[in-house]
């Protein structure tokens, strides 16, 4: 299933979340001009090691990627989740809370592979997060989304089942990954930081949302 767009306009101009994907675009045009050479080594340095583990890597790494398809796929969910996430927790919150949710989704593929010598890379965790926050604030969303089965269709979806049923996907990965640990040479996708992002993010809008304004009835 692939999410197209979402049915709540966002009430405010997404400042933050613009400025997050122009800063994941300038340092993916960065990596496609390294020499490819010197890409690795660029990656084992910025990004995050479990085995090699340096805090500043917890920060950068999350604006680093694999592939062109990583990178748009990524910044695409910002896109749809991230506006209205921001609208409801301000601004300048919300950077904040993008970066804790990409620091707990690291740390938590630090805590399942702590000896894996592959950098993990990627805003996806830090998005995770988003979408656990979106799936608090706004549950009964619709989110237009291209299922491809053994008919290709668009339709809308809850936003309660589409986000819970991708969260289910990526615990059951999770776990499978984990009873497997120890393979340390094969890489793929950080299943594990997918799940921590998103249980930040569904604990963290309560601490970051701002209060909507009471309604008062004057008589």
């Amino acid at each position: 299933m692939i999410p197209l767009r979402d049915v709540i306009p966002s009430r405010t101009t997404p400042y933050i979340t613009i400025t997050i994907i122009a800063i994941n675009a300038l340092a993916w045009f960065f990596e496609v001009a390294l020499p490819r050479e010197a890409l690795p080594e660029f990656l084992q340095v910025y990004g995050m090691v479990p085995a090699n583990f340096h805090a500043s890597t917890l920060v950068t790494s999350m604006f680093l990627h694999g592939s062109w398809s990583h990178v748009i796929g990524n910044m695409w969910y910002l896109w749809i989740f991230g506006d209205n996430v921001e609208d409801r927790v301000g601004h300048g919150r919300f950077i904040v809370f993008y970066l804790l949710c990409g620091i707990a989704a690291a740390l938590g593929q630090v805590i399942v592979d702590p000896q894996s010598t592959l950098p993990t890379i990627g805003a996806s965790g830090a998005i995770a997060g988003v979408m656990g926050a979106y799936f608090v604030l706004y549950p009964q969303s619709r989110v237009l989304t291209l299922v491809i089965w053994i008919f290709i269709q668009v339709v809308e979806i809850p936003a309660i089942v589409l986000l819970g049923f991708w969260f289910l996907m990526q615990l059951v990965s999770a776990g499978e990954i984990a009873a497997t640990a120890g393979t340390h040479g094969s890489g793929g996708v950080a299943f594990a930081a997918h799940v921590a992002g998103f249980i930040v993010g569904v604990g963290g809008v309560f601490l970051f949302r701002k209060r909507e304004p009471v309604q008062q009835w004057w008589t």
